[in-house]
């Protein structure tokens, strides 16, 4: 394989570039285009306590054909400059530039849709890698690799990113982004005992050592409904679109307003994202609360979710109050596709409520960012950013320990907050509640920033 090592005398990166790679690591060189030199973080990284790593059982194997082949003893001594005496320290060996050649690095594979057919996927993919490469050279410490694949956006291509990362020995895959991407690198990774950290928000993916650094829909809905049964909501309504979203989200509201002592009073839901399509199920819910206000009893219901998000919602909302105005009481909840300014802009959703990450950490991240690229960064770039700052700390030390060590109850803390992950690879966010007002979102509950603050 033609390999090229292009370097500037200039700070303290290199750019090693393969036929099939692009691996970036912290060192004494820096390639054109990578970010400024900086003498320590300038964003959110991940905090870990100076303690070690509680004492957990390592998950056990799996069946057949997942089962984890466990490879030959590759480790070997490390020669000590200056007539220092060997070591016995295992050197995990794969792909490494020449300057640490011999030393024991983490190598952290990054898998991303870089020739996806998809122009969107394909920036996301552009956005996503600078972000890599920004907590990479946040790191003092020169002791990472980070080896970027293509997946193509294509299963075949995310299973050959696979084997590619694992044959350069990878100690943990960062990515992918597409659900189906995620089900075959996980298989590929499995096979070797390789972590995975993916971007997918689709929690059926998860597990037996896949983690999903994402934001589920379940996790924001949960919050939102938490949050608004302490005001002493307890009729519920729901009025969705018609689609693998609004599915997904209704279950989701369903089980979270049972959990709380509520109930599911009314549900509507329609095909499209059309205001005329909206305008039948939206006046059905109008009428049913307006029947149920004349005989007297308790409001139909106090609290509504509307799972839409940019020029959808602002057709949505405005029209359980154009059928009934007695609904200006009823409390307007959303998920975190909300946080966009037009939404904040909408007269119909003063007062709505909706969970989302902590904007402030995220601020942060987005000025590093700037500062190195010049640019904004896209809405997942902070989860690679944040996956680069977590693969090091599950990579750094025994291979054996490394799903302990991403299963830690302490958790992490990056550019998007709070984050920890279940036995079963779903991740446990840290999100605020956030209230629309005056034209813009003021946080009403604080994100948790650490395991305490979550329930």
């Amino acid at each position: 394989m033609m390999t090229a090592l292009f370097s500037k005398s200039c700070a303290k990166h290199a750019l090693l570039i393969t036929a099939a790679s692009l691996v970036l690591t912290a060192c004494e060189t820096v390639p054109d285009r990578a970010p400024p030199p900086v003498t320590g973080p300038t964003g959110p990284v991940v905090e870990r306590p100076d303690r070690p790593d509680p004492v957990r059982p390592t998950p056990s194997g799996s069946e057949n054909p997942d089962q984890p082949e466990r490879p030959d003893d590759t480790t070997q001594t490390v020669e000590r400059p200056d007539g220092v005496e060997p070591t016995d320290r295992p050197v995990r060996q794969g792909i490494s530039p020449a300057h640490l050649a011999g030393q024991d690095v983490n190598r952290l594979a990054l898998l991303l849709p870089f020739s996806s057919q998809n122009p969107r996927l394909r920036q996301e993919a552009g956005s996503m890698m600078r972000a890599a490469e920004l907590a990479l050279f946040e790191r003092t410490e020169d002791d990472t690799v980070l080896i970027v694949l293509d997946t193509q956006g294509t299963e075949s291509g995310a299973r050959s990113a696979a084997k590619s990362a694992i044959e350069s020995g990878a100690d943990v895959i960062l990515g992918p982004v597409l659900a189906g991407e995620v089900k075959t690198v996980s298989r590929e990774a499995r096979r070797k005992d390789v972590p995975v950290i993916a971007f997918s928000t689709d929690q059926s993916v998860a597990g037996r050592g896949t983690y999903l650094l994402s934001f589920p829909p379940e996790a924001e809905v949960a919050r939102v409904v938490d949050y608004v049964a302490t005001t002493g909501v307890t009729n519920y309504a729901i009025l969705r679109p018609e689609n693998a979203y609004g599915n997904l989200v209704a279950g989701a509201y369903d089980s979270a307003v049972a959990r709380v002592g509520g109930q599911l009073t009314a549900a509507e839901s329609y095909k499209g994202s059309d205001i005329t399509a909206m305008q039948g199920p939206a006046q059905a819910l109008a009428n049913y609360h307006r029947e149920a206000s004349v005989r007297g009893g308790r409001q139909a219901f106090e609290a509504i979710l509307l799972p839409e998000g940019g020029t959808a919602l602002r057709s949505l909302a405005p029209l359980l109050p154009y059928y009934n105005s007695n609904t200006n009481n009823v409390q307007f909840l959303g998920t975190a596709l909300w946080m966009r300014e037009d939404t904040a802009r909408e007269p119909a959703l003063r007062g709505g409520l909706f969970a989302g990450p902590d904007q402030s950490t995220r601020d942060a991240f987005e000025g590093a960012y700037a500062r190195a690229f010049g640019s904004e960064p896209s809405r997942l770039a902070s989860l690679a950013h944040d996956a680069v700052d977590v693969g090091v700390v599950i990579a750094d030390g025994d291979p054996a320990l490394r799903r302990q060590r991403a299963e830690d109850y302490r958790g992490f803390y990056g550019a998007d907050g709070f984050v920890r992950f279940y036995p079963d690879g779903r991740p446990d966010r840290g999100l605020a509640v956030y209230e629309i007002t005056g034209g813009s979102f003021r946080i009403v509950d604080p994100a948790p920033t650490g395991p305490a603050g979550i329930n």
